[in-house]
């Protein structure tokens, strides 16, 4: 049985093993990306490039496994980050054979004088967005990040900013292994404004904690907010339980105002994402404050009118509703037809109007439906000495889409 070979060709591309350049030499078909298949002009074997979509190359290796074995090069690691995985997953790990060399992430640490087995690595090359970026920095203090053409330092500096992002500043490492090597420490705001080489691996360090510790059951006065219009800590923790989030759920919340249960979401789907929709100017400027305080990155916000706003969303897997219900069902309709089968929609309601009329619409959908009463009462200092003080009650209003749903 022929079997692919590929081979890490570290960062500078050189110090080979005997073994390893000899399998390389010997090779009757070659694939790698154009900057590598440049380093073996002189090859004699067919030279397959690397290029978009990958399924054609990988049908183009099939094809050359019923006659040949096939090497490919990789850079760096190829198990890491790399081609490695793709191969394995299409062909079986059986016909692949991996050569492992030194990563870029290795000789970045190295450059930097830091250690790197904590390092959380990220990779935007050939992605079409952030997020798993945005989500990375909530967590962690040093996130390594391989970037592309798109993805080029700038432009992550750039949407770093945009997103509230301030805790952290860049390295970049350009044209490692040649002689063209440099380094440099930038602020966001500088990065933001400089050109940089195509072949670009960015560090983020985080240079100061969050405002406000991420953490479920945030004190309200902790939110910037206007005049009250929060959702609750006490309802807030109850909602969150009864939206029974997973780490890899779409979560929107809509009428998000300041965004307290869309951040604390996004410490439940952290491998997910939070989607936080508002119509109002002011609410968004609350609520990008709020995502920058606490450094819950992973929120994006989508300002907009539900439900027009919403058709530009993934599907998402629970819904959060804290504005109410409107004056009709087209919010909740919207929403309870876009969810995913086995998803939940959770309401808060004040008026028991709405509350009628939304229990109805998801009952006449034979979804299971639950609501549940929630009370508070604060206590306050009056006279040397402690009363409760009580806040308006809440119907948590909970429905369960049936799994078999269309």
């Amino acid at each position: 049985m022929h079997r692919i070979h590929v081979v890490g060709l570290g960062v500078d591309h050189t110090g080979l093993a005997p073994a390893i350049s000899k399998r390389i030499e010997t090779a009757h078909v070659l694939v790698g990306g154009d900057r590598l298949l440049a380093l073996y002009q002189d090859h004699p074997g067919v030279k397959i490039p690397i290029r978009s979509p990958i399924d054609d190359v990988i049908a183009r290796i099939r094809r050359e496994l019923t006659s040949h074995e096939v090497t490919v090069l990789a850079d760096g690691d190829p198990g890491f980050f790399g081609i490695g995985r793709q191969l394995v997953d299409a062909f079986g790990k059986a016909s692949v054979v991996l050569y492992p060399n030194v990563t870029t992430l290795q000789v970045a640490a190295s450059l930097m004088k830091i250690p790197w087995h904590d390092i959380t690595v990220v990779s935007l090359h050939g992605r079409r967005e952030m997020q798993p970026l945005f989500r990375a920095l909530v967590r962690n203090d040093r996130v390594a990040v391989f970037t592309d053409s798109n993805f080029n330092p700038a432009r992550v500096a750039d949407d770093l900013l945009r997103r509230g992002v301030d805790a952290f500043r860049m390295q970049v490492l350009e044209d490692l292994g040649t002689p063209s090597e440099k380094t440099g420490s930038f602020a966001l705001e500088e990065a933001a404004k400089r050109v940089f080489s195509p072949l670009s691996f960015i560090i983020l360090e985080r240079i100061r904690k969050a405002e406000v510790p991420l953490c479920l059951g945030l004190h309200d006065d902790l939110y910037a907010h206007a005049k009250g219009l929060i959702t609750k800590r006490e309802i807030r923790a109850a909602s969150l339980s009864a939206l029974e989030i997973r780490p890899t759920h779409i979560v929107w919340d809509l009428g998000a105002g300041s965004g307290s249960v869309a951040v604390e979401s996004s410490l439940l789907a952290y491998e997910g994402n939070v989607l936080a929709v508002e119509k109002d100017p002011e609410r968004i400027q609350l609520l990008r404050e709020n995502i920058r305080r606490t450094g819950a990155y992973g929120v994006e916000i989508i300002q907009g009118e539900a439900p027009q706003c919403l058709a530009m969303l993934p599907d998402p897997d629970r819904v959060f509703m804290g504005g109410g219900m409107g004056k009709g069902n087209g919010v909740l309709e919207e929403a309870a037809n876009r969810l995913r089968p086995a998803g939940r929609i959770v309401l808060n309601l004040v008026l028991m109007g709405s509350l009628n009329r939304a229990m109805k619409y998801l009952q006449a959908r034979q979804w299971d439906v639950s609501m549940t009463q929630i009370q508070v009462c604060r206590s306050t200092t009056t006279a040397g000495d402690q009363r409760l003080e009580a806040l308006n009650p809440v119907y948590i209003l909970s429905a369960a889409k049936p799994a078999s749903c269309p």
